[in-house]
C-alpha cells in the first residue's frame, strides 16, 4: 500500500482541504490551513509530495518525524499546518483500513460526548446579549465573545468600561449557570490587559483567551498571578516545544492548540499529555471546517484533560459556506444540551461530499483578515 495522489482544494469561506489517495483505493482527508494564507500553506503541502508519494500511509509517526525533522528549517504556522493536514488524512486512512474511529487506535475513548461552545459578536462585538440568549435557546451552555476592538498600548477607561458593559450584558441575559469566555485576541497589550482582566472579575468567566500576544508569553505568569480568572492561550503556538515553557512556568490554566495548525492529531495529543502532567486543561482552537472539527473530536475523545471544544457553525466568518455544507451527513455534528456526541464511523467519522468540494474549489479565492489602524494611523492588532 502506497500514497499515490495528493489533491488540494481551496474552498469558501476560508478553508483548504487535502485529499490523500492510495494505490489500492483508500482515501483520507485533512484540513491544512492558516486562515488568510491558504495559498502559502498549499505550496508547503505540495512541497511535501516528494516525502509522501510512494510511502506506506500506515507509517504515520515516521512520516510525521520525516516531515518535521528531515528538513533543516522547521516549525512555524505554515510548516506545522501543512504537516497537520497530512497527519489528519493519514489517520483518516488508517481508521478506515481498520474500520474503527481514530480514537480507537489511540487507546480508546475516555468520554462519550464533548461540550462545545459558539462564538458571538464577531470581530467588533455588538448585540452580544441577544446572540447569547439565542445560543442558549439553541441548547448551548457556553459562548465566547471578543473583548475589544482596536486599542492602544494604554487606552481610555471608557474603552475598558465598554468592554465590561458588553460582558455584563451577556451575564445578565444568560444567568449564572452559563459559561462565558472572553477572547482578547492578542489585541490588548500588557498594561491594559491587567486593568481589563481585573474589571472582568465579577462576571465569573470560564476563561480569558490570549490576553497578550504569544510572543510576550513571558508576561503570562504575571497576569495569571493578578487574577482568579483562568488564563487560556495556544492558538498561535505550533508544537510541543512552543508550549513547554508556559507549562513549566505554570503561567496558563487552559491550552488551546489548533489541530490544523499544531502538527495535527499526533502532535496535539502529545501537547495534551504534557499539559495533563501540569494539571492544565485542553480546549482545542477550531473556528475552521468540518475536517478540523472531526480531528479535534478524535483528540477530545482520548485526552483526559479535554474541557470544551470550539466549533464554527454560524460564526461570522462563514458567509459563503458553513461548517455542515461539505458533509454528506451533517447530522454527525448535531449537538444536544450543549454537547456533541463522538463520531462513530471509521476514520475521522465524517464523509466529505467530494462533488461539492470540487465544485466550490477555486485556488484564486482569497480570504484575508481585516486590517485595522488606530486613530493615529498606526497598525492595530486584529
Amino acid at each position: 500500500m502506497k500514497i499515490a495522489e495528493l489533491e488540494l482544494f481551496t474552498v469558501p469561506p476560508r478553508w483548504l482541504f487535502l485529499k490523500l489517495s492510495t494505490d489500492d483505493g483508500w482515501v483520507g482527508w485533512g484540513e491544512p490551513i492558516v486562515e488568510g494564507q491558504a495559498g502559502t500553506v498549499r505550496g508547503a503541502v505540495e512541497d511535501m509530495a516528494d516525502y509522501l508519494l510512494g510511502r506506506d500511509p500506515r507509517q504515520i509517526e515516521d512520516i510525521w518525524q520525516t516531515l518535521f525533522r528531515a528538513r533543516f528549517y522547521r516549525g512555524g504556522p505554515v510548516m506545522m499546518s501543512a504537516i497537520a493536514g497530512v497527519n489528519q488524512a493519514l489517520w483518516d486512512i488508517k481508521g478506515k483500513i481498520h474500520s474503527v474511529p481514530i480514537y480507537d487506535l489511540l487507546g480508546g475513548k475516555v468520554r462519550d460526548r464533548v461540550q462545545i461552545y459558539a462564538g458571538i459578536g464577531g470581530d467588533r462585538p455588538s448585540d452580544v446579549a441577544q446572540q447569547a440568549k439565542q445560543r442558549r435557546a439553541e441548547g448551548l451552555k457556553a459562548v465566547k465573545m471578543g473583548a475589544v476592538n482596536e486599542v492602544n498600548y494604554m487606552d481610555t477607561f471608557a474603552h475598558i468600561d465598554e468592554a465590561v458593559a458588553r460582558v455584563a450584558s451577556v451575564r445578565e441575559a444568560v444567568g449564572d449557570d452559563f459559561s462565558i469566555a472572553v477572547d482578547f485576541h492578542g489585541r490588548v497589550h500588557k498594561p491594559m490587559a491587567k486593568m481589563l482582566i481585573r474589571e472582568l472579575e465579577p462576571y465569573h468567566l470560564m476563561f480569558v483567551e490570549e490576553p497578550i500576544l504569544p510572543m510576550h508569553n513571558e508576561s503570562l505568569l504575571d497576569l495569571k498571578r493578578s487574577t482568579s480568572i483562568p488564563i487560556a492561550t495556544g492558538e498561535r503556538m505550533y508544537s510541543r516545544w512552543d508550549f513547554k515553557t508556559v507549562l513549566a512556568e505554570g503561567s496558563v490554566d487552559i491550552i488551546q492548540p489548533d489541530v490544523s495548525h499544531a502538527g495535527g492529531i499526533s502532535e496535539v495529543l502529545r501537547i495534551a499529555a504534557m499539559a495533563e502532567a501540569y494539571d492544565v486543561a485542553l480546549a482545542p482552537h477550531c473556528p475552521l471546517g468540518p475536517i478540523a472539527l472531526a480531528s479535534c473530536l478524535q483528540v477530545d475523545a482520548v485526552a483526559y484533560n479535554a474541557l470544551i471544544q470550539e466549533q464554527s457553525l454560524g460564526i461570522h466568518y462563514n458567509t459563503q459556506a458553513d461548517l455542515l455544507d461539505y458533509l454528506v451527513d451533517p447530522s454527525v455534528f448535531n449537538y444536544q444540551e450543549g454537547y456533541v456526541n463522538l463520531p462513530t464511523a471509521p476514520g475521522l467519522g465524517i464523509e466529505i461530499d467530494e462533488g461539492k468540494v470540487r465544485a466550490a474549489s477555486d485556488h484564486a479565492f482569497r480570504w484575508r483578515n481585516p486590517r485595522w489602524r488606530r486613530k493615529d494611523g498606526s497598525v492595530a492588532e486584529w
